[in-house]
């Protein structure tokens, strides 16, 4: 198999509807032949690339003593350095607005997208022209893996700000030939127009946020609605929080809409976003490693870890001409595994998605805790709405954990205590020492967007003792 870097793609090829694969080829090829005669050379193609033309790459490596000619196999490959958030940042602050990492002329850019900032100094990407071709394809192929064809109307009920959620699903909904509804999120009233125009032109798939999903339901059973006979999803597939990969959560949204729930999504600095995504089977997210070169690694050692065991994600992109991505830590925790997937497809798997996101964990007691845990404890026992909170505080020296949890309506109040001490219960076999608060139906915020369920007042103490 030739290599051609960057690739270009032939946007008037399209699979037959009733293919399983965009491309089997690719898809289902020996893992160490892919490596070998597809991925090698494409990593190589792209550390030659990214060493010429990135200042910030050739100054990094130059640094660590190692080059493009140095990366003869892939086990080379893991003597490359990381690169973390703060460095790119810390770089655009020094070389603004993109930092010396563009490798591109101004002239070449698409588009302008960037983070949120909600954790630092927002991070600028400047996506070209080519690049925006390769991210539209790839999107295709994932979407096409979970079963969006040519006759799908696409829902897309996220932002559309520089968010690049919603601008993925967009790109991959029109190169694959469906029908794409940005409808968008965030306006004022906007939640009850996307119920009347879910109910109208009843798309068949439905892209968000797995919070955001859920609210909408709770909107259209307030209105009489019932989102699996009303409306018409049968695929849902989310990302920008880890809710899609916890089996509680996914469960529910599949019950709730009678669709399938996929997870998708790796970090906004790696679009395509959707090189980690599950195909129909949802038996865990595959790493499209022909596109973004994936590895879980120890989080202490810095070593790539075995299938099978829990590791820090890594991910380097194959395709990119305009600030690529090279050894990018992203800090998310999860577990490969590369055991078959009925689907035929032959990459490495993330069974349980992306359970412990690194900005998302926290330390009580000296024990970790992530978020995923407790929201599968909680959407797991009939009783509980979608919306819950975790509050930190310390009394004195030690941390206290508090989970506010909404009960449905439905339930009787005679009922309530004991619907407290079971989800108590359960933490406590989860290894989770909590005071749980039951609060009622309505009484915590909602989202359109990501949903910020944790409040650590721990600062604030120690503000208050100092």
């Amino acid at each position: 198999m030739s290599i051609e870097w960057p690739p270009k793609y032939d946007r008037s090829y399209f699979p037959s509807p009733d293919s399983v694969y965009w491309n089997k080829e690719l898809e289902t090829m020996d893992p160490d032949e892919r490596d070998q005669k597809v991925i090698l050379p494409k990593l190589q193609a792209q550390l030659k690339y990214a060493y010429e033309n990135s200042p910030f790459y050739k100054k990094k490596w130059d640094k660590a003593g190692i080059g493009p000619d140095d990366i003869r196999s892939m086990e080379d490959f893991e003597h490359i350095p990381f690169v973390k958030k703060d460095e790119i940042r810390q770089d655009q602050m020094e070389n603004p607005p993109f930092g010396s990492n563009l490798c591109v002329s101004m002239t070449e850019l698409a588009r302008v997208q960037g983070t949120s900032g909600t954790t630092g100094k927002p991070t600028a990407f400047g996506v070209s022209k080519g690049d925006m071709e390769r991210i539209a394809e790839a999107h295709a192929r994932f979407m096409w893996g979970f079963g969006v064809r040519q006759d799908d109307i696409v829902f897309i009920g996220s932002f559309f700000s520089l968010y690049w959620g919603s601008w993925g699903a967009l790109a991959g909904s029109e190169r694959l030939g469906a029908t794409a509804f940005p409808f968008g999120a965030g306006v004022a009233g906007q939640s009850d127009r996307a119920i009347e125009w879910m109910k109208e032109i009843k798309p068949t798939v439905f892209y968000g946020t797995p919070s955001y999903s859920l609210y909408l339901a709770e909107k259209a059973k307030s209105k009489g609605l019932d989102p699996s006979k009303d409306f018409n999803f049968k695929i849902l597939f989310f990302s920008g929080e880890p809710g899609a990969g916890v089996p509680s959560t996914k469960k529910r949204i599949e019950e709730t809409y009678g669709g399938i729930c996929i997870d998708s999504g790796s970090t906004a600095e790696m679009s395509p976003w959707m090189s980690d995504s599950e195909c129909e089977y949802r038996q865990g997210m595959h790493m499209w490693q022909d596109v973004v070169y994936g590895e879980l690694v120890d989080p202490k050692t810095k070593k790539r870890v075995p299938y099978g065991a829990e590791g820090a994600t890594v991910y380097t992109h194959l395709e990119r001409t305009s600030q690529p991505m090279i050894r990018f830590w992203s800090g998310d925790i999860s577990i490969w595994v590369n055991d078959p997937c009925p689907c035929g497809r032959t990459y490495p798997r993330l069974p349980k998605g992306i359970y412990g996101r690194a900005d998302d964990m926290f330390v009580v007691r000296g024990e970790n805790v992530y978020p995923s845990a407790i929201e599968d404890v909680i959407r797991g026992i009939k009783g509980f709405g979608d919306e819950y909170r975790i509050i930190i505080s310390r009394e004195k020296t030690m941390d206290e954990m508090i989970v506010q949890a909404e009960f449905v309506p439905e339930v009787d109040p005679a009922h309530i205590p004991g619907l407290k001490a079971e989800l108590e219960a359960q933490l406590r076999a989860n290894g989770l020492r909590t005071v749980v608060q039951m609060v009622g139906p309505g009484t915590l915020e909602r989202t359109e967007f990501k949903a910020k369920r944790i409040i650590d007042k721990r600062d604030l103490y120690d503000e208050m003792r100092s």
